[in-house]
């Protein structure tokens, strides 16, 4: 019986344990892991205010520099947007008061807009947050203030996804926020080859963790395949390796 051909699942996440996690989690599924991160931290210095009412943390990177840096919460409530958020805030020693049931801006706007009115809210994140939370938050009447724990930018060298999509050497791509997919399309820029890449990509199955990111990809051109309803990567890796299957793809 002949076996049948592994896929290429190409990732964009940062160049830590996140990369290692993906990459054992797609050869378990039977693939090919493509590394490319699109991602790297630098971080600012700065540290989430303590005299807010709330606190929302947005990604486990935001509380490891929290953390370091010596954060206190104080008496506010501590949100956090989706559970590996709230895990990594816990395993550090903090309380997490909240977790909305969709992991989003939209859905953290949801679950605090009828408590916020007059409250002060610190939102603590990357430079590339979304405006969903904060414009919303801002509608439901609170005052908030934004501090900004990191960038990020695009590694150097990073592209090497880009050459393989625009050849067909992709079965599928991961993308894991808008700003892997601008990170992806400026790395295909640089090397000549974004349309080529595209359409790479539109030939594969592509998968993107949550409605901006697929927005971002769409408005790009790029054919999005796989949204899981869950937002988190395993969901998104799994669903998009067994969309990629030859079986699925006759």
């Amino acid at each position: 019986m002949r076996e049948e051909p592994r896929l290429s699942v190409a990732v964009f996440r940062p160049d830590d344990e996140r990369t290692t996690q993906a990459v054992e989690l797609l050869e378990s599924l039977g693939a090919d892991p493509v590394p490319d991160p699109m991602l790297a931290v630098e971080a600012t210095g700065a540290t989430p205010r303590s005299d807010a009412d709330y606190v929302v943390l947005t990604s486990k990177t935001g509380v490891e520099l929290a953390t370091e840096a010596g954060w206190d919460p104080g008496d506010a409530t501590v949100c956090a947007i989706g559970r590996p958020t709230a895990d990594v805030l816990e395993d550090a020693g903090y309380a997490v008061d909240l977790v909305p049931e969709e992991y989003s801006s939209t859905g953290l706007v949801a679950a605090l807009e009828e408590s916020v009115d007059g409250a002060r809210v610190e939102v603590a994140r990357s430079d590339h947050g979304s405006a969903v939370l904060t414009d919303g938050l801002e509608a439901a009447g609170a005052y908030v203030h934004e501090t900004i724990l990191y960038r990020l930018v695009r590694p150097e060298g990073a592209g090497a996804s880009t050459e393989r999509a625009a050849a067909g050497d992709l079965d599928a791509a991961l993308f894991t926020s808008s700003l892997t997919v601008r990170h992806f399309l400026a790395a295909a820029d640089e090397r000549g080859i974004r349309a080529d890449a595209v359409e790479g990509l539109n030939d594969a199955v592509v998968g993107a963790i949550g409605e901006p990111t697929r927005q971002t990809a769409t408005d790009a051109g790029i054919d999005v395949d796989v949204v899981p309803d869950t937002a988190d990567f395993e969901t998104l890796a799994t669903t998009a390796v067994e969309a990629a299957a030859p079986s699925h793809r006759e």
